[in-house]
């Protein structure tokens, strides 16, 4: 490895028990199949490389997304300024500079892992910092990704609120994402806000095409607009990586780059995770262990939900991330598992009673954050004490979450209720890159080994047709 930062861990031992799991031998009787796949993804990246006539048994293919993090970083070590990443840096050292919030238009893959990375690695409360406190970075605000009248106008109200001015704190930009621009949600919430930063911006004094940034194809409706609008910066969104699995392009690296995340930790991040999913055997190999575990529950135990609980309120947003992934990429041909998002300790007081108890049909994998941000905030001392809580004064919120995630696997294996660990080693940017990466690779993986293409959404296709079909119609709603 060229960067030195510790491994995310994968241990599935909360899963080898008797009677609702699987066992350790399983895994490495599984270990031959699990190596052709990951051989065949490997080809599936040769094939997509070669630029040639893709087979229609593997159409689409969109196998770029595998060696983006390595091929970005390489570019940005021999070019620096010039590179795709150096431009992105700029374009968000620009905005800056320049406005004090930005809104960010997408839907789906366009703009899931970018609120993961807000999520996860800025402020828990960053909006409501001044923007001192937030180190001169803007605040950031989601949408086009539904079509709530309220919502929509209720962050309008919001921006409408900021003064009219040349002041920096007064301004808003938008970061618009969508490749083909086709997309409805995204581009009617567009065309709404492009409408209201218009006005802002001829009284501010600045260009709307200073305050517009596109992340976008090489042709399409947004790519001529950004045309017509003149916009200082537009960035692409490469060939060959399909949205789901765009987070670690200019999709999601931009908005994160605009909030002041170390992109570039980001990134080796993810590269450290190919180079193991690469060389690492069955056992070794947070990938191919994963997708052995998930897959052999599947088979052997119906567990067709897979919960992947979270122990931080920030990493909610990347559970939702990795529900698109999986969903939409295995969801086919009547296959591929259900995924759920869960926040703990939270949600053991509204799920956890049926997933300890309830059907099993379930694989539930922890993801644990070993080291907190934040210097640990003890229960302390009260003269009060009519909660008795004083006998646990010493303790810590870190403590008690541990004990809780102890309690629980204990109570869970008590039940037969297999479970597993993912060890981040912190919540930044350097293992956000790892889990990304594991967990779009595992993604793959898994598609090549129950034969299914990973790639390609044809039921939502389906929905939009119908949607836009609907909406043409002459009828009263």
């Amino acid at each position: 490895m060229n960067v030195q930062l510790e491994p995310i861990r994968y241990d599935p031992r909360g899963c080898f028990i008797d009677g609702g799991g699987i066992s350790s031998s399983d895994i490495e009787s599984l270990a031959p199949q699990l190596d052709a796949a990951r051989a065949e993804v490997f080809r599936d990246l040769d094939l997509w490389r070669a630029g040639g006539p893709i087979p229609a048994d593997k159409q689409p293919l969109d196998a770029g997304f595998m060696d983006l993090p390595d091929r970005l970083l390489a570019e940005y070590r021999t070019q620096h300024e010039t590179s795709e990443l150096g431009l992105i840096l700029a374009a968000a050292e620009r905005l800056r500079e320049t406005v004090d919030r930005v809104v960010v238009l997408g839907i789906g893959g366009s703009y899931m892992g970018a609120r993961a990375m807000m999520d996860a690695c800025c402020h828990p409360y960053h909006n409501e910092l001044s923007r001192s406190e937030r180190g001169s970075r803007p605040r950031m605000y989601f949408e086009g990704n539904n079509a709530d009248n309220d919502a929509v106008q209720g962050l309008l109200d919001l921006l409408r609120k900021s003064a009219r001015s040349k002041s920096t704190a007064d301004r808003w930009a938008i970061v618009v994402i969508s490749k083909s621009g086709g997309t409805l949600e995204t581009a009617v919430s567009f065309r709404v806000f492009l409408h209201e930063l218009q006005a802002s911006a001829e009284s501010g004094g600045l260009l709307l095409g200073e305050l517009v940034v596109p992340v976008t194809g090489s042709e399409g409706k947004l790519y001529e607009m950004a045309t017509a609008l003149g916009c200082r910066d537009v960035f692409r969104v490469p060939d060959g990586v399909g949205g789901r699995f765009s987070v670690l392009s200019a999709v999601g690296l931009l908005p994160a780059a605009i909030l002041g995340l170390d992109v570039v930790r980001l990134l080796e991040g993810a590269t450290i995770m190919n180079e193991i999913f690469r060389t690492a055997p069955v056992g070794e190999n947070p990938v191919l262990d994963y997708v052995g575990v998930s897959h052999l529950m599947e088979s052997q135990r119906n567990a067709t939900i897979r919960v992947l609980s979270v122990w931080s309120k920030g990493l909610e947003a990347a559970g939702l991330w990795y529900d698109q992934l999986l969903a939409e990429s295995l969801g086919k041909n009547e296959k591929g598992a259900l995924p759920l998002t869960v926040v703990n300790t939270r949600d053991l007081h509204s799920r956890g009673q049926q997933h300890q108890q309830g059907r099993r049909d379930k694989i539930i994998t922890n993801v644990i954050v070993d080291s907190f941000r934040q210097d640990p905030l003890e229960v302390g001392q009260q003269q009060l004490n009519y909660d008795e809580l004083n006998l646990l004064s010493a303790k810590t919120l870190s403590d008690i979450m541990y004990a809780a995630l102890e309690g629980t696997n204990q109570a869970y294996l008590e039940d037969g209720r297999p479970t597993t660990n993912l060890h981040l080693p912190l919540q930044n940017e350097a293992s956000l890159g790892q889990l990304f990466q594991m967990l779009m690779l595992a993604t793959v993986v898994e598609g090549r080994l129950i034969g299914i293409n990973p790639y390609g959404q044809p039921g939502v296709e389906s929905y939009k047709r119908n949607m836009n079909a609907l909406l043409r119609e002459d009828r009263t709603i």
